[in-house]
């Protein structure tokens, strides 16, 4: 499969590309809007929490508002939410490419994923800017987020295997999965800290098994925090071995039901 992705790596760009144009054709400003997106969605943020939630508006971490501090951890999950969305209904979207003999279907959950980067790519270059206006430019750290965007690239990958070649038997399993994503927006803490809480240990410990806890702190820890990844030697370990075991699961599923995929679509 991986030798499969460096062979077909100017075919995987070509329809990330356009799978991205895609999410706009027909409208007047095109691509524009997926530019507009991330300004606004800061935007609306930023009179949230700076306006509406005085409390939370004078919080700070590590010297940062809390407004730069949920920011950083936001910016992955909308990445996050994009590319699992995306890809868990990859296989039925391009169904007329699934039913092609000899079209190689493994790349499709890679187009998403690529697919979503651009935009997560916008979010992350409005966010530096808004830092830089702030005066609280990560410097050297912010190079991390290079880092966190490729484990989350992993992550996504590994369960888009998985939920897209179950969604084509249960359908369902898109609306499971967009409930899911609404839930985690808040069992993830993003919008809240979990040391601030007093939560036991255990519970914790519970929390930070969420792999996306590794990347929004991960995001956290370049942009607010300045520590680097290798400084959680704990969290970094669990991490990539929960992924690896992920991707290998995902895989397996997928080539074992690859072979009904052009029956059921």
């Amino acid at each position: 499969m991986v030798k499969n992705f460096v062979t077909e790596r100017k075919l995987i760009w070509t329809l990330a590309k356009n799978d991205f144009k895609k999410k706009f054709a027909g409208s007047y400003l095109g691509i524009v809007w997926a530019l507009v997106q991330p300004i606004v969605t800061v935007l609306v943020y930023w009179f949230v929490f700076q306006g509406g939630l005085k409390p939370l508006a004078t919080s700070e971490y590590n010297g940062y508002p809390f407004f730069l501090w949920m920011l950083a951890g936001i910016v992955p999950w909308f990445y996050f939410q994009d590319a699992v969305t995306g890809g868990t209904n990859v296989l039925m979207e391009y169904s007329y490419l699934v039913k092609k003999v000899v079209f190689k279907i493994e790349i499709l959950p890679v187009i998403k994923a690529i697919s979503a980067l651009f935009i997560h790519v916008f979010f992350v270059c409005v966010t530096l800017v808004i830092f830089g206006c702030y005066g609280k430019f990560p410097g050297i750290w912010g190079i991390q987020a290079l880092y966190y965007s490729f484990c989350m690239f992993a992550l996504v990958l590994g369960f888009c295997y998985a939920s897209s070649a179950i969604a084509v038997f249960f359908r369902d399993l898109l609306q499971i999965v967009n409930i899911l994503l609404q839930v985690g927006i808040w069992a993830t803490p993003i919008m809240w800290n979990l040391e601030s809480f007093g939560l036991p240990a255990v519970l914790q410990t519970i929390f930070k098994l969420n792999p996306m806890y590794y990347i929004v702190y991960g995001y956290r820890d370049a942009f607010v925090y300045h520590v680097w990844f290798w400084e959680r030697p704990g969290l970094t370990l669990y991490f990539w071995g929960f992924t690896l075991l992920l991707f290998v699961l995902g895989t397996r599923i997928f080539k074992r039901l690859r072979i009904h995929f052009a029956d059921i679509l």
